[in-house]
């Protein structure tokens, strides 16, 4: 039994560094808060901003929570921003709840709720968007949340990070909320320096602990065995996929024989034993969306139930509710009633194709614990609150858009991140499925590595420059700039590479010595021979480029129709030209063929190192489609048809003549005259010489990546204002009216969007028209090697489009004389899709022309649509007077808000 002095003195070691405000906070939560939430709340409260790094799952948003709860008891306001709409909507559903409708507002692209209140949540982009602005909205501002903040990392939005923090008065405290990184401390310092005292919270402890696992066959063993503390690979594991290699290869050789046991599990025995071993709820990661579609399908098929009558009932009433304001026709498009059936058995997908509506009831049923199973590409792991009890990966790497790559240990953790739910589940689990040629070893490395880095992916832009300019003049935006935390890891770097620069140097000292010779200066011989060598390798590389270029000359004069053979590699063979285009990224001639192997393919000159003359010519039908496997096969018989048994001959071959080179036999002349020729130690003395000149080529080498890694950024900025300054943006430190408009067009294209509205190039378009072509500057395929070319609507649409193309290839070459390369080809895929959507077709419609010849994914649509609204609102704002385009601009996206558009989740 303990004194109340006793007791006293417990509470204050407990509660003493607790101020009031922190006193009050923990009475809303019905569960005590961990070390580290309570720390970051303290030195929130004492003054500091803070950066908390933690896993995801952790509660590190409790801290965000105490930002808002802090700035309600001071009379300031609170921003809590997130990356994405979908996580804004989620964190301003909670916001009310705890705090009413009255105290909390919503700032997103498609949602404008009680902007002015002391609580608004909203997306980076809009805090960006305010600042640049100067809005009146900032006033008052306490403190600023930044959830996510590591997707300053994004390649594509993470610039939109630092902006906020380097522009954010000086009296705003930031909370910036992040998953593990390796490097906390570096981005904490750099936070120090431009936002002043910041107090970085690390915190590495998962509070539901994670057990790692390999499903073999159909058992799943544990990766791990614990022996003195000291966890090691499960040698059981390592056994049986040895003996599982060895079975498959045995099987792989015979070509018959019964089926091993060990054969990877297909998706529906992973549910059945998940569920079997009691480890439901599960997100299986599936890095494509066909692939997460169809294992809901082969479930369905199995006939596997996960749901009691009483949860299918509940699943019911919750879909029919959240999906009422659809309209009934669209549903049928969007094959709704399979979806719903896979939800009333527990069962679902979640990709970015579906619907915004069809995803958000899946992750409201799966926190809830009604459906049991999701399939999900990685895009879940990031952002939305969707923990699970078990996490499973299907395999190992994943399409990044240009090649098969390796998951990074940073994306396994965080894909991981979801297994175990807080307050529900003692332990979660990892699973990642056997595959054959999958080494334990390397995924247990995998699992074990805690390295994420978080790097910069900071660039200076065209809006970003004039904004910047307007606000502070030339000097003091170059200034800013240079506070990047790009520029800040820049220099951390160059201070490395000084040290490695230094070694090199004392090096190339020592072997100027060892390679000294007593009949003459080696030096001067040793420049002889590498000035031989490199002028035989000149000669080589010029004839090896003249023959490339007979190649290309030889492919462009290529028709439909012609034969021709594939002299070597993956593709070689006989191949019918289909169609002759240019590569897309500028290499030259691109003929689309199809290979006596009756497969589609794109060749280029570096398939062929000779030039290709037609062998014969066969007719390719009129509406010929190369998708259809039995019209090319047709084709490819009508060609083995007109050969027959003909002897084709040999390919040629790449002959080299050499030619008589006057400097060539002026340098093996001068190599012979030299006194160091005749010395007995001259190859010895030639091996020092060659490590010299290597060495000096990596040392000259490192001295350039010093010096273009300082000052990189305000180099950039420098190069953008030039372009600005000769388009008449910018006049010296004044921003002109044109550069003002520039100042208001946020999208990745936003100098090539100001020069077409500046050149009046849609001033005489419809709605619809005006829609398609706008659509150009938001859009971006997926696949870059699509086999048709994209729909585009007639008339003045496609002048127009034509014309954005040709200005497009203007602005490249005014870039390029300014050593940059930051504009993109405007995309005309979704042209077709935006103009008739705008026009009121069905959405059965505009999905079936999909994009390409390939159909166009709900979600996909829905997402494009919705940025093309969002750029067409920015042009209205930002078109001249007088302009037609501010009225139409209106008019467009009135057509294009309806049906599954105009759906938001806070209806």
């Amino acid at each position: 039994m303990t004194t109340p002095a006793e007791r006293y003195a417990a509470f204050r070691q407990k509660f003493g560094d607790d101020g009031a405000a922190l006193r009050s906070f923990r009475g809303l939560y019905d569960f005590p808060l961990d070390d580290f939430q309570i720390d970051a709340c303290r030195a929130l409260e004492a003054g500091d901003g803070v950066l908390v790094a933690a896993p995801t799952g952790s509660g590190k948003t409790v801290v965000g929570e105490f930002a808002v709860h802090l700035a309600l008891e001071q009379g300031l306001k609170c921003f809590y921003t997130t990356p994405i709409k979908a996580l804004s909507n989620q964190k301003y559903n909670d916001l009310v709840k705890r705090y009413g409708t009255g105290k909390v507002g919503l700032l997103t692209g498609d949602n404008s709720i009680n902007g002015e209140a002391p609580i608004v949540v909203m997306t980076t982009e809009v805090l960006r968007n305010m600042l640049y602005a100067g809005s009146a909205t900032l006033s008052g501002l306490g403190f600023v949340v930044m959830d996510e903040v590591h997707y300053l990392a994004d390649r594509f939005r993470g610039a939109v990070w630092e902006e906020v923090i380097i522009h954010l008065p000086e009296s705003v405290r930031l909370v910036a909320l992040s998953a593990t990184v390796s490097n906390a401390e570096e981005f904490g310092e750099w936070l120090g320096a431009v936002r002043g005292d910041t107090t970085v919270i690390v915190d590495e402890h998962r509070p539901v602990p994670l057990w790692q696992h390999m499903m073999v066959g159909k058992r799943i063993y544990d990766m791990f065995i614990t022996d003195d503390l000291t966890p090691r690979i499960n040698p059981t594991l390592m056994r049986v996929t040895r003996d599982a290699e060895r079975l498959m290869a045995g099987r792989g050789r015979r070509g018959y024989g019964r089926v091993p046991r060990s054969r990877p599990p297909d998706r529906v025995q992973v549910i059945e034993k998940l569920d079997a071993e009691g480890l439901m709820p599960a997100i299986t990661f599936i890095f494509s969306r066909a692939g997460c579609d169809a294992a809901v399908q082969q479930c369905l098929y199995a006939g596997i139930r996960l749901t009691s009558d009483r949860e299918r009932h509940e699943i019911r009433q919750i879909v029919d509710e959240r999906t009422a304001h659809l309209p009934d026709e669209d549903l049928a498009v969007l094959g709704y009633l399979e979806w719903r059936e896979g939800l009333e058995r527990g069962l679902a997908a979640h990709h970015a194709g579906m619907l915004p509506a069809f995803k958000e009831v899946v992750e409201e049923l799966f926190t809830r614990g009604l459906v049991k199973a999701v399939f999900a590409t990685e895009t879940l792991a990031l952002g939305i609150n969707m923990p699970a009890r078990t996490v499973v990966i299907e395999k190992l790497d994943k399409w990044n858009g240009e090649t098969h790559a390796d998951l990074t240990p940073g994306e396994y953790t965080q894909l991981t991140g979801r297994a175990g739910r807080r307050g529900i589940d003692v332990e979660g689990h990892a699973v990642v499925l056997w595959q054959p040629g999958m080494d334990p070893l390397s995924v247990a490395g995998l699992a074990g590595t805690r390295t994420y880095p978080l790097r910069s992916s900071f660039q200076p832009s065209y809006n970003m420059a004039v904004n910047l300019v307007g606000q502070f003049g030339r000097e003091r935006a170059r200034a800013l700039l240079e506070e990047s935390f790009a520029q800040f890891q820049a220099d951390r770097a160059v201070v490395g590479l000084a040290k490695q620069l230094r070694k090199h140097e004392e090096a190339l000292e020592g072997y100027q010595e060892a390679m000294t010779c007593h009949l003459g200066d080696f030096a001067e011989y040793a420049a002889l021979r590498r000035r031989l060598s490199d002028r035989e390798a000149e000669l080589s590389r010029q004839r090896g480029a003249a023959r490339r270029a007979a190649a290309a000359r030889s492919l462009e004069a290529l028709q439909p129709g012609d034969v021709i053979r594939v002299p070597g590699g993956r593709r070689a063979g006989l191949a019918i030209v289909l169609d002759v285009s240019r590569n897309p990224r500028g290499h030259g001639p691109s003929p689309l063929v199809l290979t006596i192997g009756k497969q589609v393919k794109k060749l280029d000159p570096s398939d062929f190192p000779v030039p290709v003359e037609p062998l014969e010519k066969v007719r390719i039908p009129k509406n010929f489609n190369s998708r259809s496997p039995k019209e090319r096969a047709n084709l490819v018989s009508t060609l083995m048809a007109k050969i027959g048994d003909r002897d084709l001959g040999k390919p040629p071959r790449v002959r080299d003549h050499t030619v008589e080179d006057p400097e060539v036999n002026d340098l093996r002349r001068q190599i012979r005259q030299h006194p160091c020729h005749g010395c007995d130690e001259r190859e010895d003395h030639a091996r020092w010489a060659e490590r010299y000149y290597k060495l000096l080529r990596e040392t000259e080498g490192l001295r350039r990546r010093v010096e273009g890694r300082s000052h990189v950024i305000s180099r950039t900025f420098d190069r953008i204002c030039s372009v600005l300054q000769q388009l008449g943006y910018l006049r010296g430190e004044t921003v002109t009216d044109e550069g003002r408009r520039l100042g208001r067009l946020y999208t990745e294209l936003d100098l090539l969007t100001a020069e077409c509205l500046r050149n009046g190039l849609w001033e005489d378009l419809d709605p619809a028209e005006l829609a398609a072509c706008v659509s150009a500057l938001v859009f971006e395929s997926r696949a870059s090697d699509d086999t048709r070319r994209p729909k585009i609507p007639a008339g003045k649409a496609q002048d127009a489009l034509s014309a954005m193309i040709r200005l497009w290839g203007e602005l490249e070459g005014i870039e390029s004389d300014h050593g940059l390369s930051t504009i993109r080809e405007p995309d005309l895929g979704f042209a077709w899709a935006a103009y008739r959507w705008t026009k009121g077709h069905s959405l059965d419609a505009v999905l079936m022309d999909g994009v390409g010849g390939n159909e166009l994914a709900a979600g996909d649509f829905v997402r494009w649509i919705k940025q093309l609204m969002d750029l067409l609102g920015q042009l209205g704002n930002a078109a001249p007077e007088g302009s037609k385009i501010r009225q139409t601009s209106v008019k467009a996206m009135d057509a294009m808000r309806r049906g599954v558009v105009a759906y938001s989740s806070l209806n």
